[in-house]
């Protein structure tokens, strides 16, 4: 193993889900080194997951969409990094900009995958993630395996506060749902059409709930997402807070919720984090996306995904107007829902 560092930087700048999926890197980072300063870098909107981490010392913002988007203020981060001296970059995503930042900082030893600018790296790992073949936790935690630090857990971290706890709290009496009451919470959105289960579906699928069982039901999506939910929210009685909360308070209402059903997006992997139960929806066939890689861990977690007998995924430009997610039925998600619901 290279010299034991002093100062280390984990680097992850795409997704939410991404970046819970990453937090084991952050907690076996300091049980073997308990006195590094361990800092994150990651985009603004994803920052609420890692404030609060008990196993980090920092985290720093790097906005590539917005206040560091032209290449002179790259340049200019960079040099504000290399000011903090780090030891070792961790990069856990790669991307030509964050390979370039990390060399411009200086960083002695600088560890990622041989891809999009590897060769700005000191130590480079083949990269065969497409291929799906384990779990995005366990891809992150190559990197570590790659300098021979043994993984001691596998379990991701999300923080809620109690400031967020009591935001949820007060939102949620004003909908008639107090602090014992039951709920469950539905993500019909995603950021891809092809990750989307119809809208229809979700409809029919309250419906059956509502026959069955006397839960609230809660509909959440992030702002920019909101008109994915809208129909499902105008036909049937449930509490709409899409786009009403923030990811730090999203944490503390799935955190209360008895169960979340969603589509493949990053709240699954808060609820995951929490330890709330799961249903999670999949489509595509295509291996770097399959559930394999990016299923909802925990006891009590489930997906749903089939194949519909397609050569090659085509995203969503797809010619079978999404047949792997009109597959799966409102009813056979819903048996699934009353099964969880048992235990």
């Amino acid at each position: 193993m290279v010299n034991k560092p002093k100062k280390i930087l984990i680097v992850r700048t795409d997704r939410l889900g991404d970046v819970i999926l990453s937090t084991p890197v952050i907690q076996n980072l300091r049980e073997h080194f308990k006195y590094a300063q361990i800092s994150f870098m990651c985009r603004p909107y994803t920052r609420e997951i890692l404030e609060g981490n008990p196993y980090l010392d920092e985290v720093i913002i790097y906005d590539k969409y917005g206040k560091h988007k032209s290449l002179f203020s790259t340049i200019k981060f960079s040099f504000y990094l290399r000011r903090k001296k780090f030891d070792w970059a961790i990069i856990l995503h790669p991307t030509t900009r964050v390979n370039m930042v990390t060399f411009l900082a200086g960083i002695p030893f600088r560890i990622g995958w041989d891809k999009k600018g590897g060769f700005l790296l000191n130590k480079k790992i083949f990269h065969n993630k497409q291929e799906g073949q384990k779990h995005e936790v366990d891809y992150t935690l190559d990197i570590l395996r790659e300098i021979s630090l043994a993984i001691i857990t596998k379990e991701t971290y999300f923080p809620v506060t109690s400031k967020a706890e009591e935001v949820i709290k007060n939102l949620l009496q004003g909908y008639g749902i107090n602090e014992n009451d039951k709920f469950i919470v539905i993500n019909p959105s995603a950021s891809c059409p092809s990750k989307r289960w119809p809208k229809d579906n979700f409809i029919k699928l309250i419906e059956l709930l509502r026959a069955r069982i006397n839960m609230g039901i809660v509909v959440i999506s992030s702002i920019a997402e909101k008109r994915t939910a809208q129909e499902i929210c105008e036909q049937k009685e449930v509490i709409d807070l899409r786009g009403k909360v923030s990811i730090s308070e999203l944490g503390a209402l799935l955190k209360r919720a008895k169960l979340l059903i969603s589509n493949d997006s990053g709240p699954v992997h808060i609820a995951s984090s929490l330890n709330t139960p799961v249903i999670s929806i999949f489509g595509r066939k295509n291996p770097g996306l399959s559930p394999r890689r990016w299923k909802p861990q925990g006891e009590h977690s489930f997906y749903f995904h089939k194949d519909v007998g397609c050569k090659e995924c085509l995203a969503h430009n797809c010619q079978k107007h999404f047949l792997c997610l009109k597959s799966i039925t409102p009813l056979e998600v819903a048996e699934k829902v009353f099964s969880l619901l048992s235990k």
